[in-house]
């Protein structure tokens, strides 16, 4: 293993260790963080698509970084602008090539997992996000209502019409309620 990596899980994982509580958690039946939201397919496969959203778009940010990536998941799923689950949100038009709204979905490459270790990080990752309540939500501040976010060496033509909400390792968050 690349040791620069190597070193970046390790302090991942002892950052997650605060959270060990909530990741050690039995996993509920149904996430509680969306009680208006519509019964979901199955909780692993929602579980499984947010680990591949959080590893294809962030495995390589710092912890923080990798939530946020996951939160803004999570809130359009709790959107009415967006999709119902965290499948149909991940891969949203992923039959578009470069069109859709995570580039992974729809960059015609295979969705291979091949770094173990980041694979189990963003999996524990997921599932602390769909543990996180109201209070957890609100103690990671404005940023945490995010919707939208894009790598800081892009610029796209929407990011101008959203309110910019923070900046997390190398991605720009961004809210808008009507997006």
């Amino acid at each position: 293993m690349h040791r620069p990596f190597a070193a970046a899980i390790l302090f991942a994982f002892a950052a997650l260790s605060a959270f060990a509580p909530a990741i050690a958690a039995p996993l509920p039946q149904k996430p509680e963080i969306f009680s208006e939201k519509p019964v979901y397919r199955s909780y692993n496969k929602e579980i499984e698509c947010l680990t591949a959203a959080i590893y294809f778009e962030a495995r390589g940010e710092p912890v923080r970084g990798q939530n946020m990536v996951a939160q803004v998941v999570l809130n359009r799923v709790e959107s009415a602008y967006y999709p119902d689950t965290v499948c149909d949100v991940v891969y949203q038009n992923a039959h578009r090539k470069n069109a859709c709204q995570f580039s992974f979905a729809c960059d015609d490459l295979p969705d291979e997992f091949a770094e173990r270790p980041a694979h189990r990080m963003a999996k524990k990752i997921a599932i602390f996000a769909f543990n996180c309540d109201d209070a957890c939500k609100a103690s990671r501040g404005e940023i945490a209502q995010s919707t939208h976010y894009h790598a800081d060496y892009v610029a796209p033509f929407w990011s101008k019409k959203l309110q910019k909400t923070g900046k997390v390792g190398s991605h720009i968050f961004y809210f808008t309620a009507s997006m």
